[in-house]
């Protein structure tokens, strides 16, 4: 079970699927061997970028209780439940945790619009999942349109026991993680996890808030890996020359409309799934996308190269 002393890298799984659309449960396997040979630190499935909604109920159970048997507790996996109806998150929940899921990663049913309505809204969800359930926040507002305080926030920690993380993608959002941190000192509050999201995106600056990791699905996870371990050993400048190798295809990924298909290519090119289909209705990469992966990732191999600090 995760708790609000979570740390490290939680790497963001895609979704394998066929070139045909149907799921893809061996590449499933080689996914999580995949990410687990870069260090991450935890797994999470069925996040915004891992085409949750497309999938059928049925299917959902499927997958989520194929990668917990193929994780086998070696690293604690999060399942994101998201729903607009809190009978199938419910239902949803108590099919991830019987199987051995170690947390629920829930974000804001879209329309709300005021701290009463959201902080209403999770009271719904701590009670339709049970007490025992720990459960992380998504605050990604750029696709749920939900903007979250951070006195808000701080509101929830001290009202539900089980909230033990935030999951930070706010843009620009820095400065909400510094202020969730003062207030909740400056109070004597709880103090939670909070890990950030948007591909990486300044990581080294958010783990300097107060941040304690990230949650998100970049297709070199061994980069945020490095980063994360560099700055828990003291080596900020270390961290950030790591970053700065990368940033070229952090860049790239955080295309809107257009990064999980340019995930997807790289994590099939990296040979962690078969197919870089995405489910429809998605993207596809046309041949000048190709062409410009191409060379990014190029550029990045000779850079690792010629600067042996860096090789894994």
């Amino acid at each position: 079970m995760l708790t609000e002393r979570t740390r490290g890298v939680f790497v963001i799984s895609a979704t394998p699927f066929t070139d045909d659309g149907d799921l893809d449960l061996a590449s499933a396997d080689s996914l999580v061997e995949f990410y687990l040979e870069q260090g991450v630190h935890g797994i999470t499935v069925l996040g915004m970028m891992g085409e949750a909604p497309k999938l059928t109920f049925a299917e959902t159970i499927t997958f989520v209780q194929h990668v917990l048997e193929r994780v086998a507790g070696r690293v604690p996996v999060v399942v994101g439940v998201s729903s607009p109806g809190l009978a199938t998150l419910r239902d949803v929940t108590k099919a991830a945790m019987g199987a051995g899921a170690a947390a629920v990663l829930v974000a804001p049913s879209a329309g709300l619009r005021t701290d009463e309505q959201i902080y209403a809204y999770y009271a719904g969800v701590m009670e339709a999942v049970g007490p025992s359930v720990p459960v992380i926040y998504q605050d990604y507002p750029q696709s749920t349109a939900v903007s979250l305080s951070a006195s808000n926030f701080n509101r929830m920690v001290k009202a539900f026991p089980q909230l033990v993380m935030l999951k930070a993608e706010d843009c620009p959002g820095l400065g909400k993680i510094t202020a969730i941190r003062e207030q909740a000192e400056r109070e004597g509050l709880r103090r939670v996890s909070i890990l950030v999201g948007n591909g990486g995106f300044y990581l080294p600056q958010a783990l300097a808030r107060g941040a304690d990791g990230v949650m998100t699905g970049f297709a070199y996870p061994e980069m945020l890996v490095g980063v994360y371990e560099r700055i828990r050993s003291g080596d900020p400048q270390g961290a950030e020359d790591l970053f700065d190798r990368y940033l070229p295809i952090v860049c790239y990924e955080q295309q809107p409309g257009y990064g999980l298909a340019v995930r997807k290519e790289i994590l099939r090119r990296r040979g962690a799934i078969r197919s870089a289909r995405v489910r429809a209705p998605g993207t596809s990469l046309t041949k000048a996308d190709r062409e410009e992966l191409d060379n990014l990732m190029r550029r990045l191999a000779r850079r690792l190269e010629e600067d042996a600090t860096f090789r894994r």
